[in-house]
């Protein structure tokens, strides 16, 4: 006989966890006792929010589902926006969340809450348990549709008697990873219809990559002399160093790439889902008439045609099938299509100078060419960001860690797991003001654990993309984006860290040796001139934009 707790931790045993990211409560108490002996580690977090993105980071960094724990009501909708992540990221995850007992429902008992119609929208599945029996079955169907299809988050909720209940249950073996099915003909009629093409252009993203499938990727690409782009935040799924590589469909993006886009008459869309990001607001490609052929590969088969009509939707994980396209003999010759792009890229990369005393196109410009090519980096949502997209060139699979959902805070949430998966490899966080203030509290987390990040703060005192927007849209009518901020480094310190202030560009990478030999979790930050707004305009140069469209 086991507790609904033992039988639930000894089924996360058996799926191989190693790791869970918990807040806890007393709704899951049994669990906590079960993961007592269980060899399974578990990270307590300081915040709902910072640990479901700790699964969610884990479940990118791995392929397979990160997990988390959270108490009832309060626990669990702080929890959402993890959750947020996961589902627009199409990464695969569970979340547990604990339960008013069975017999209070329907009474609006102590935060309760209906977790399938509050989860509903969000996951890929919401459940309750309903019976200790089931928790074998409930575990291992949550975690075959996290990672099954197009992966995402899913929701179980454990009533608190069911975790208490004892029952003689055996645990359940996982079931088994579906096998791929690509077909000759499906292969023969992408490669054909790209024959046709005079401007073909490969779009990269979506879920279910590896280091192998980027080395696919760059076989295929070079081999047929085809240009790449990938979609937002994926650019570690192929070399940028390869002279296919052509940058990405990112916020910012460069003009000429969304140029191309526009004149390609063949997308060869590999795992991405060709969003509003990717497309320009859907205007880039128009939805009504997009104008060229469409090939779309993708493992949920009701994704292709779900928004741009598609002329052959191949049902797969694009793995898959680079694997088979990387062998294939070349479809056509396209001239300089490939070169062109490239050139565009490389032209792209040259930095624009902006104002201070700390640049952070040279910031960045540096890391990328000093940092180890498997370094890990972290970021969550600003203006700060778009220096990384922008100047920074990733060599190799995993090491972009960031969200495609634009989610602030989850920089230093994600850059927490990926040190704790990867304690021997260098890991970076980007982040801005505000940003890094959502879930800074995880300093403490990551110092209990062991993590230790490198945390590079941009510290220009506002929310820049909104300022930018702001700017952009009422001009000089500043409201609700200036920030007052503490010293980020000495706040570190008194976590028990380290930190360091830099205000002269020539001191940054003094700095980071420092942080980096500090063998903890670490912040450098950066104190930026105001006047720096993103990676092409100043504030005034924002406003003076503004000024010129309302006249």
């Amino acid at each position: 006989m086991r507790h609904g707790g033992q039988i639930l931790v000894d089924q996360l045993k058996a799926q191989g966890v190693g790791r869970v990211f918990s807040v806890p409560g007393e709704s899951f108490l049994p669990v906590l006792d079960g993961l007592f002996d269980s060899g399974i580690e578990n990270v307590v977090c300081r915040h709902e929010g910072g640990a479901a993105m700790m699964a969610e980071a884990t479940g990118k960094l791995t392929g397979r589902p990160g997990v988390a724990f959270v108490t009832r009501g309060p626990g669990a909708t702080n929890a959402s926006s993890g959750v947020h992540v996961a589902r627009q990221d199409s990464t695969p995850m569970v979340l547990f969340v604990g339960q008013i007992a069975r017999a209070h429902r329907d009474r609006e008992a102590f935060q309760e809450v209906d977790y399938r119609r509050f989860f509903g929208p969000l996951a890929k599945w919401a459940a309750e348990v309903d019976t200790a029996a089931r928790l074998p079955e409930y575990v291992n169907r949550a975690f075959h549709v996290a990672a099954s299809g197009r992966p995402g988050p899913v929701i179980l909720a454990l009533p608190e008697d069911v975790l208490a209940a004892e029952v003689d249950i055996p645990a359940l073996a996982p079931t088994a990873a579906p096998e791929a099915a690509v077909s000759e003909g499906q292969i023969d009629a992408l490669l054909e219809r790209i024959g046709r093409a005079k401007r073909p252009l490969v779009v990269a993203g979506g879920p279910g990559w590896s280091a192998q499938a980027a080395r696919d990727l760059q076989t295929f690409a070079e081999g047929q002399g085809l240009p790449v782009a990938v979609s937002f935040r994926r650019q570690d799924y192929l070399d940028n160093r390869s002279p296919s590589y052509a940058g990405d469909l990112g916020v910012g993006a460069n003009p000429a790439l969304a140029a191309r886009l526009r004149a390609a008459d063949c997308l060869l869309v590999l795992g991405s889902r060709l969003s509003d990001i990717a497309t320009g607001g859907y205007e880039t490609l128009e939805v009504a008439a997009p104008g060229k052929t469409i090939l779309h590969v993708h493992p949920d088969p009701d994704l292709p045609g779900s928004v741009y009509r598609c002329d052959l939707a191949v049902t797969a994980r694009a793995a898959d099938v680079v694997a088979r396209l990387a062998q294939a003999p070349k479809a056509g010759d396209w001239g300089n299509w490939a070169a062109e792009a490239r050139a565009e890229y490389e032209a792209w990369q040259v930095p624009r100078e902006t104002p201070g005393a700390v640049k952070m196109e040279a910031v960045v410009g540096w890391l990328s060419e000093h940092l180890p090519d498997d370094a890990i980096l972290t970021n969550g949502a600003g203006n700060y960001a778009a220096w990384l997209h922008r100047y920074f060139r990733f060599k190799r699979f995993g090491t972009q860690v960031a969200p495609t959902s634009g989610s602030m805070g989850y920089g230093f949430p994600a850059a927490v797991a990926a040190s704790l998966a990867h304690p021997d490899r260098t890991v970076v966080c980007l982040a801005g003001d505000g940003c890094f203030q959502m879930t800074l509290n995880e300093m403490s987390t990551a110092l209990q654990h062991g993590a230790a990040p490198v945390v590079i703060v941009c510290n220009n005192g506002r929310y820049g993309t909104i300022r930018m927007h702001q700017e952009q849209t009422y001009p000089g009518r500043v409201s609700g984006t200036d920030l007052a901020n503490p010293d980020f480094a000495a706040l570190a310190r008194a976590y028990g860290g380290f930190g360091v202030v830099v205000e002269d560009g020539a001191d940054f990478s003094d700095a980071f040796a420092a942080a980096r030999a500090a063998g903890t979790a670490a912040v450098v930050e950066l104190r930026c001139d105001p006047g720096m707004l993103s990676t092409s305009m100043t504030v005034s140069e924002a406003r003076a934009a503004g000024e010129r469209l309302s006249n």
